[in-house]
């Protein structure tokens, strides 16, 4: 009787706690083969801030050195920059060691392509392949691999990002931000940038802590009050939060208002498209809030919607050869620079569009035009622009995960709907404007709840209904949708 084989990746690379799924031994077996599967070097190497990551990259590197494969060491680092790195030295192939925004107990590793970009459903499969058939136990390996340092690979990086904008524009407006990086690694890069654009900055928990100790690793609606805060007492501009490893952002207005980064995305898209001309479909996970839709239809452009997850988003890009995508987790993703999630372009796009709409005020449509200094552009102003929708988001945590198709099947027959997509969990369609997805955790007894309705009260009814059907058929006493 053959066991069932765990799957290593979930939606975003390999993780676990330390010590617990993430075992040395675990570590080591996995660094082989993941070692085997990129056959040669050099790979890069780098880290995000987590306690257990330091001792992690040594295990990392010491094994693939083992096998004859020569790393390029970064340190600590944010995500973007090390695939960033990979993809322009022509490397083999990148490791970079993160549990992204889970807490402080976990980490975890995420092999990056040659391309720079996080590999395909395919490779993973091919990694778990190796790694469950346990082939790098046949292979003697005679020479080494050395271990060399990349001192210049953040200074590049920043050249690089700073090509996509108007840098005199932006100096101009002498912005000030507001920047939480949540003890995080981008606070290694994303100050670079603004002081090269001239932006007076105003730093949140800019210090690298392996505990996250501030507000945790992921920026959420629920823990940014510090940064609204600021915002506000300063009179900021605009304020930005970010996650552990540097590749989600999510921002908040002049008026301290944060906003989901499907919006953000959204407008984004808005800019890059109609004022800077960029010709491209756009590409989103199918919990992406509508506006998205109306606005590549005022353009006249194509969105794609794909799962949920930066994997996805990243091969839909290259497979359509489309270069914006972005997730409402606040992943933004800019193809002329990479076809990944990152929070450092991101920020520096936000400028450059700020920056436009302070020369073309005019542009800016309100609905209800009347702002004090309405010849002025605020980025308050800008999420204006559009007609706004009402969102939800949350998660039930169910008593086990066998109980998941289970709520999906009594969510999917509820009711008369309009329709229901079912490319990732189950969007259930109310009409042409209003719509709730149930998306299921691959590794935990837990949904993900989205909604949207340019209805307030719809929405709320729709919420209360689902989660009192769900209450009521599986006894749970304290869940709220």
């Amino acid at each position: 009787m053959s066991l069932v084989k765990k799957k290593l990746f979930g939606t975003n690379g390999i993780r676990g706690i330390f010590g617990n799924d993430l075992s040395i031994e675990f570590i080591i077996d996995i660094s082989y083969s993941i070692g085997c599967f990129f056959k040669k070097g050099p790979i890069a190497l780098g880290y995000d801030g987590r306690s257990s990551s330091f001792a992690i990259s040594k295990i990392v590197t010491s094994v693939l050195m083992s096998m004859g494969i020569n790393v390029y060491n970064m340190g600590l680092t944010p995500t973007p920059c090390l695939q960033f790195t990979v993809k322009n030295k022509n490397l083999c192939g990148g490791i970079m060691i993160t549990a992204s925004h889970n807490p402080p107990e976990y980490n975890g590793l995420k092999p990056i392509s040659k391309n720079g970009i996080e590999l395909s459903r395919k490779d993973e499969q091919c990694i778990e392949d190796i790694y469950y058939q346990k082939e790098f136990t046949k292979t003697s390996y005679l020479n080494f691999g050395n271990s060399f340092i990349l001192e210049d690979a953040i200074e590049k990086y920043v050249d690089k990002v700073l090509s996509f904008v108007d840098v005199d524009a932006i100096r101009q407006c002498k912005f000030k931000i507001v920047m939480d990086f949540g003890n995080g690694v981008q606070s290694l890069v994303v100050p670079l940038i603004a002081k090269k654009l001239g932006c007076e900055m105003l730093i949140i928990n800019g210090n690298i802590d392996g505990s996250f100790s501030a507000r945790g690793s992921e920026p959420k609606m629920d823990n940014l009050a510090d940064l609204t805060e600021l915002v506000k007492k300063t009179n900021a501009d605009l304020g930005v939060a970010y996650d552990g490893d540097g590749d989600r952002s999510i921002f908040c207005d002049e008026e301290g208002i944060i906003h989901w980064g499907d919006k953000t995305g959204a407008i984004l898209a808005y800019h890059l498209i109609k004022n800077k001309k960029l010709k491209t479909s756009v590409v989103c996970p199918i919990n992406s809030s509508l506006l998205i839709s109306r606005i590549c239809n005022s353009l006249d452009n194509k969105v794609l919607f794909t799962k949920v997850g930066s994997v996805e988003v990243t091969h839909c890009m290259r497979d359509n050869n489309s270069i914006i995508g972005f997730e409402e987790n606040g992943g933004f993703f800019y193809g002329p620079l990479n076809e990944v999630r990152d929070g450092a372009i991101t920020t520096t796009l936000i400028l450059d569009m700020l920056s436009y709409y302070k020369q073309n005020p005019s542009e800016i449509r309100l609905q209800n035009n009347n702002h004090s200094s309405g010849s002025d552009a605020y980025l308050s102003l800008i999420y204006k622009m559009f007609n706004n929708t009402y969102q939800y988001k949350s998660s039930l945590k169910l008593s086990n995960i066998e109980d998941i198709p289970r709520v999906l099947d009594l969510c999917k027959n509820h009711g008369s709907v309009k329709k229901i997509e079912d490319m990732d969990g189950i969007k259930i369609w109310f009409d042409d404007d209003s719509w709730i997805m149930f998306r299921p955790s691959g590794t935990e007894p837990l949904l993900r709840i989205y909604a949207e309705s340019d209805d307030k009260s719809l929405l709320n009814s729709k919420i209360r209904e689902y989660d009192e059907l769900i209450k009521t058929s599986f006894r749970i006493n304290n869940s709220s949708l």
